[in-house]
């Protein structure tokens, strides 16, 4: 985890639109979500999280249930990994970003160059800068980090046509001790009326819950969720629902939503 000479920020692409542009209002709706969020005991470490990536009134209380968790450990969290699915650029394998910091209304976060240096050998990394600029699935979720953490590197990846077995090798790669923590950036179902949303999200919550891959209309993550599994299967982690709700729940309108689901991951 380098100190970094030269600065080559990566700046936020989403402040006002998915999350506000202001910083002390952006704490204070970050405070709103965990507030929000579902209270879940677990009695062992977590290793790696599910969580939502839509505008925080909608998803922020969801992904809240995963950040409380993530609070409880923030003094041996050095790392993370942040996987997410491209929105806007279509490519193969996962891109990483020549950014050495990523940047939010709160400040800015120091990326692990010797971790994103260390993939490049991989055949499926590449660097592409494109794959990041407007991608909100990774950014979301930093205001949160920075709120729970406080300090730490980041491994940003935003995943595109990928096969499950090019995620787990690099969620392998950098695997790592109780200093590393992985999140995988993904919403549920989408736009379909209120009960079959939540039928559908029971179902892939099972499925994630058994470790059994999840198809594309499931999750908008599929690919880098899939890959999660796949290493979760490898390194015995066991899956737990923390929450499950969607955007009929914390916004209100019922007839089109979308899902979101917290998920954590205990073992080693």
């Amino acid at each position: 985890m380098s100190a970094c000479q030269f600065k080559r920020v990566r700046h936020p692409a989403c402040a006002g639109s998915f999350y506000p542009g202001d910083a002390e209002e952006l704490r204070q709706l970050v405070q709103f979500c965990l507030a929000g969020a579902r209270r879940f005991t677990l009695h062992q470490p977590q290793k790696a999280f599910i969580l939502p990536h839509a505008g925080f009134i909608y998803s922020g209380p969801v992904a809240g249930s995963g950040y409380l968790q993530l609070e409880k450990n923030r003094d041996e969290v050095q790392r993370v990994i942040l996987l997410g699915p491209s929105h806007h650029v279509a490519f193969s394998g996962l891109a990483v970003s020549d950014a050495n910091v990523f940047a939010t209304p709160l400040g800015e976060i120091p990326v692990d160059e010797e971790a994103v240096d260390s993939l490049i050998d991989l055949p499926s990394v590449q660097v592409m800068e494109a794959a990041h600029a407007r991608e909100h699935a990774l950014e979301v979720h930093l205001p949160f980090l920075q709120t729970v953490l406080g300090h730490f590197y980041l491994v940003p990846l935003v995943v595109g046509h990928a096969h499950e077995d090019e995620v787990s090798a690099v969620l392998e790669k950098l695997w790592g001790g109780p200093e590393t923590r992985i999140i995988v950036s993904s919403d549920l179902s989408h736009f379909h009326d209120y009960a079959v949303a939540h039928r559908l999200d029971m179902e892939t919550a099972a499925r994630i819950e058994k470790l059994q891959p999840v198809a594309s209309d499931q999750a908008c993550g599929s690919v880098p969720l899939n890959g999660l599994l796949h290493a979760a299967r490898t390194y015995n982690l066991t899956p737990h629902t923390l929450d499950l709700r969607n955007s009929g729940d914390t916004a209100g309108n019922r007839s089109r939503v979308v899902g979101y689901g917290a998920f954590a991951f205990t073992g080693n």
